[in-house]
C-alpha cells in the first residue's frame, strides 16, 4: 500500500466529508460521506465550483483566487437541489488543497434528507453525539407515542364500558341521560318510547336467570333491529328499555314501529329448547306534544302512559296525551284517532 493510499484511507476514516482538489480546482478525491450525498454524481473529475456555490468568502470566482485569498473558512452550497448548505475549512497543500467539510446547525435535517446514520462521521465527531441524542429522543418519543395510543385506547374502551350496558350491549341509563341532556335547548324534535316486559318475571322464576338473560339479549337485538342507527336503545333497568327516535315525532309512524315491537317481542323465544314467553307494553312521548317539558319531564311522560298501558291490559302502547298530561291506552287492534291522541270511547 502507497503512502497516498494509506493517507486517503485515514482522511476517509478521520474526515469523511473531506475533499482533495489540485491548484486548478478539480476534485481528485472525496470522502465516503460527503459522496453520499450526491450518489449518482461521482465527485472526482468535477470542478469544486462547479459543484459548490460559494457563500464566504464572497466575490470569489476562481479556484486559484479562493487559494490566494488565504481565507481558511468556507460556505458553501450545492447548485443542485437538494441546496445543502455545508461549513467547512481549507488547508492548502503543495499542488493540491484538503478541503473538510460539515453541517454545521442543519445536521438534523441533512441526517434525515439522506438517511445517514453515526457510521457516516468520524467517531470523534461531536455529530455522533448529537445522533445518539436525536436517537434516544426518538426511542422516547416513540414509546411514549404508543404509551399515549394505548392510554386513549383504554380511555375509549373506558368511556364504551361505562356508556354500555354489559348483558346486552345496549347503552345504558347513563348513557340515555347524556343523549337526553344533549336534547335540550337542541331545536330537533323527538320522542321518547318506554317498554317494559311483560311477564319476565315468571321466565326468571320458572326457567332461572340464564333464560331471563337469554330473553333480555333477544330483546335487544329486536329493538336494534327495529329502529334506526340514529336512534338511541338504551336498558335502563332489569327488564326495562328506553328508545329515544332522532327527529321522529309522527304519531302513526312510533305507532306503527311499537305495535311491530310487541308483535315481535310476544312471539316465544326458545331457550335450550323450551319457550320464553313475554310481551310488552310501551308509553310514547314526542317532544312536540309536549312543548313545555325537558327531557326529564318527557322521559317521565313515557313513563306514565307506559303504566297506563299496563293497566289496559298489556302488549299494549299508549301516548302521552298531548298538553293536558292525560293518557289513552291503546288496546290490540283498536283503531286510534291520531289527532286526539287517544282511542275511541267503547
Amino acid at each position: 500500500m502507497t503512502c497516498n493510499d494509506t493517507l486517503a484511507r485515514l482522511l476517509a476514516r478521520l474526515c469523511p466529508m473531506h475533499i482533495v482538489v489540485d491548484d486548478t480546482g478539480v476534485i481528485r478525491r472525496a470522502g465516503p460521506t460527503l459522496q453520499k450525498l450526491r450518489p449518482d454524481h461521482p465527485m472526482p473529475g468535477q470542478r469544486f465550483l462547479d459543484l459548490f456555490e460559494l457563500t464566504r468568502p464572497r466575490r470569489t470566482c476562481r479556484f486559484d483566487d479562493l487559494l490566494a485569498s488565504g481565507e481558511s473558512k468556507l460556505n458553501v452550497t450545492f447548485r443542485t437541489a437538494p441546496h445543502t448548505a455545508l461549513k467547512g475549512h481549507i488547508v492548502p497543500l503543495p499542488g493540491c488543497a484538503v478541503i473538510d467539510l460539515s453541517f454545521g446547525i442543519s445536521l438534523i435535517d441533512a441526517v434525515r434528507d439522506y438517511a445517514l446514520s453515526s457510521a457516516d462521521f468520524a467517531p470523534t465527531s461531536l455529530a455522533t453525539e448529537l445522533l445518539y441524542l436525536v436517537e434516544a429522543k426518538s426511542a422516547v418519543m416513540g414509546e411514549y407515542g404508543q404509551l399515549s395510543r394505548r392510554l386513549q385506547a383504554a380511555r375509549v374502551s373506558a368511556e364504551e364500558q361505562a356508556f354500555t350496558d354489559t348483558l346486552t350491549g345496549l347503552k345504558n341509563r347513563r348513557a340515555m341521560d347524556h343523549v337526553l341532556a344533549r336534547k335540550a335547548g337542541g331545536g330537533i324534535p323527538y320522542s321518547v318510547m318506554h317498554i317494559d316486559l311483560d311477564f319476565f318475571k315468571q321466565v326468571n322464576d320458572t326457567l332461572g336467570h340464564a333464560a331471563g338473560d337469554h330473553v333480555l339479549q333477544q330483546v335487544a337485538r329486536i329493538l336494534v333491529e327495529e329502529t334506526r342507527h340514529e336512534d338511541t336503545v338504551a336498558r335502563v333497568g332489569g327488564d326495562e328499555f328506553v328508545i329515544v327516535f332522532d327527529d321522529l315525532t309522527d304519531r302513526p309512524r312510533l305507532r306503527r314501529i311499537g305495535q311491530r315491537l310487541i308483535d315481535r317481542l310476544q312471539q316465544p323465544m326458545q331457550f335450550r329448547g323450551r319457550p320464553c314467553a313475554i310481551s310488552a307494553s310501551i308509553g310514547i312521548a314526542p317532544s312536540v306534544e309536549q312543548p313545555l317539558s325537558t327531557p326529564a319531564g318527557l322521559l317521565r311522560l313515557a313513563d306514565l302512559a307506559l303504566y297506563d298501558a299496563k293497566h289496559a291490559g298489556r302488549s299494549t302502547l299508549c301516548f302521552a296525551a298531548p298538553r293536558s298530561g292525560t293518557r289513552t291506552a291503546c288496546p290490540p287492534g283498536a283503531e286510534v284517532d291520531e289527532t286526539q291522541g287517544g282511542c275511541p270511547p267503547g
